[in-house]
């Protein structure tokens, strides 16, 4: 995932540079090549979310056997609903591509924020500084476009059943709105933030390390920091 999201990243903001000697991208430009890698990656793993949330509400599919495996999930899915049970929730995810833009500007500012404080140029701020940057960015971010999740969420666990239950995705708004309020809207919003924010910390801290490591073992590489 990480990898499509970075090669996506990377040449479109060679795309959006192209014509700028020193490969600065203004924040407008840095959002979008964020939002089209977001779309990308997108729809790349959309049917590997499809098939882990089957096999993580097998009793929300009422008279259909429990798959067996994820091959077999795949391979049933495949054959009874073709691709458009494999991309089922496609349109709510890709509304959460929204997430990628707002983490990454967030993180961006937080760095320059951080950087003016200790008086240090951006590429020179410690790990510690990056950590916060890249927790505080992800989880802003996280909370403030995790509705997307359960409205994708709601969709996938029942695949071509989900029209049974939802009209489109503003029914599925309306209904997830009238039975639970707002509060469903956020259901498993904790437990997701446990679960992707060491992952970004790790991600972000670990490829502004090695890539800083890298630049200093090759200064004559004239590639732009990517973050």
């Amino acid at each position: 995932m990480l990898q499509v999201y970075f090669t996506v990243y990377e040449q479109l903001k060679n795309y959006l540079c192209f014509n700028d000697q020193k490969q600065h991208l203004s924040v407008g430009a840095n959002m979008l090549a964020a939002s089209g890698a977001g779309a990308a990656t997108t729809c790349f793993t959309n049917p590997l979310w499809a098939v882990k949330t089957r096999l993580q509400t097998p009793g929300m599919r009422a008279g259909v056997v429990p798959y067996r495996s994820t091959l077999s999930a795949f391979r049933i899915i495949a054959h009874e609903e073709g691709i458009r049970g494999l991309y089922s929730g496609l349109v709510p995810a890709l509304a959460g591509i929204s997430h990628v833009a707002i983490q990454f500007l967030t993180y961006k500012k937080i760095k320059f924020y951080l950087a003016n404080q200790d008086n240090t140029p951006v590429d020179k701020l410690g790990a510690r500084d990056v950590t916060v940057a890249s927790s505080v960015s992800k989880i802003f971010a996280s909370t403030l476009t995790y509705p997307h999740e359960v409205v994708r969420s709601r969709f996938q666990e029942r695949g071509h059943h989900s029209e049974k239950c939802y009209s489109g995705v503003a029914d599925c708004i309306r209904k997830v709105f009238q039975q639970e309020g707002f509060a469903g809207f956020y259901r498993g919003c904790a437990t997701n933030l446990i679960q992707t924010t060491p992952a970004a910390v790790i991600t972000f801290t670990s490829f502004e390390m090695i890539h800083r490591f890298l630049i200093n073992l090759f200064p004559s590489d004239p590639e732009p920091h990517p973050l």
